[in-house]
């Protein structure tokens, strides 16, 4: 038996996921956080969140990463921890450099904080040849025009350390460029009480369908788990309404999705990760969005693990023991998993979701989640608003979708103004 620290973690899906792999593979953890309110909050009334099944939880900055290292030190003398983990973007690069002190299996640090600042990613990745849009880093506005001018509208606006979409936006014109920036303006620091950097990324719109790359890279080789697709709306923002898995693609534009992924994870220099990789194909080729050195967000391990019987979330824990992981495919019975969201499109307060005692009794649904009411609703401009999903398989092909969308129609969300 293995144990792990865990410090931090996102408060969705993985917040759940990951406890549910360590204590399924017969280890335990310590869960290391500066508040542990920040998850408590979001665990449904009556039930205990899963985070509190660790052996201990203890508190700490964990935003201090100077006192931090010395005090994880200490804990790891008593405790003996076998690796280190977390499934928040904004604690990669920490748990990086806690792995690399406390000589524990890992990536490299440099190789991680350059998957998580989009800016580096963008230069490295550039420099390697692996193909992606025409961008530019800018400090301010007056550099952010300019280089709009050069690369031709209309554009997309990206802060270089942020995720789940926050802030992303579409811009057509100098007005919305300047519109766009002082939204960013607003948002100094993180919602983990991280300071921003003040840059920001301008790229060219890409054309073509998302999709991303499932891989786990482990002793210097990448291997592919498949290719999950993506539905995008909310424009100006960026917000997925929905995934699923396996993509329905052609079997040349699956490999060249997946090969420019590899070539993206070398050329970042990531190995011992877990990564979700997002490409779009592009009538020119695909062409590389991002790299997330952690497993992919928005439940789409668990549409993984329906449709192949391999468990992401397992494999994290698994190498950051420093062990090879289990990926063999499995028979499940399902040809294809999707999940979709419910994405709120006014603000107010939700009085309910009707529809959903039909819709969880449908043939075919794996799960139906839905925002209780009273819940406070805003417009959604993220991956962070949605009030709840349906997932579903197919057992035959690739018509989860299809099937999701057609759930998704049948509820209607009141939302009232109060």
């Amino acid at each position: 038996m293995a144990h792990l620290l865990m410090v931090e973690s996102w408060v969705g899906a993985m917040s759940r996921l990951l406890p549910r792999a360590i204590r399924e593979g017969g280890h335990e953890f310590t869960f290391l956080t500066r508040d542990l309110h920040h998850y408590l909050r979001t665990a449904p009334e009556g039930t205990a969140h899963p985070l509190l099944g660790a052996r201990h939880v203890l508190t700490a900055d964990t935003n201090d990463l100077a006192a931090l290292l010395p005090y994880v030190e200490r804990l790891h003398s008593v405790f003996g921890f076998d690796g280190v983990l977390t499934s928040c973007d904004y604690y990669l690069p920490t748990v990086a450099r806690i792995a690399a002190r406390l000589r524990l299996p890992g990536p490299a640090p440099e190789a991680v904080d350059s998957a998580c600042r989009k800016d580096a990613t963008r230069q490295l990745l550039a420099a390697a040849g692996v193909p992606g849009p025409r961008f530019a880093v800018c400090a301010d506005r007056s550099e952010a025009a300019a280089a709009a001018a050069e690369i031709g509208y209309p554009l997309v606006l990206k802060p270089v350390d942020l995720c789940a979409g926050m802030f992303v936006r579409r811009v057509d014109d100098e007005a919305e460029l300047i519109r766009a920036y002082r939204a960013l303006d607003g948002f100094p620091v993180n919602a983990r009480g991280q300071r921003r950097a003040p840059l920001v990324l301008l790229e060219e719109l890409l054309h073509g369908p998302e999709v991303s790359v499932e891989t786990v890279t482990f002793d210097g080789s990448t291997q592919v788990i498949g290719v999950t697709d993506k539905s995008i709306g909310g424009a100006p923002s960026f917000i997925e309404t929905g995934h699923m898995f396996p993509a329905e693609l052609s079997a040349g534009d699956a490999a060249a999705a997946q090969e420019t992924a590899v070539r993206a994870i070398d050329a970042l220099g990531l190995d011992g990760v877990v990564a979700h990789t997002e490409i779009k194909l592009t009538p020119d080729g695909p062409r590389l969005v991002e790299v997330n050195p952690r497993p992919a967000g928005n439940r789409i391990t668990e549409l993984i693990r329906h449709v192949t019987g391999i468990d992401a979330a397992a494999a994290c824990v698994d190498v950051a023991r420093g062990q090879r992981p289990d990926l063999r495919m499995r028979e499940t019975g399902l040809r294809s998993a999707a999940i979709g969201f419910l994405v709120p499109q006014t603000a107010g307060v939700l009085e309910g979701v009707d529809g959903g005692d039909r819709v969880g009794a449908a043939p075919g649904v794996l799960e139906l989640q839905l925002a209780e009411p009273g819940t406070a609703v805003r417009a959604a401009g993220s991956n962070n608003a949605y009030l709840g999903h349906v997932m579903a398989g197919d057992a035959d092909g690739p018509a989860a979708r299809r099937r999701v969308e057609a759930l998704l129609a049948e509820l209607r969300v009141r939302v009232v103004n109060r």
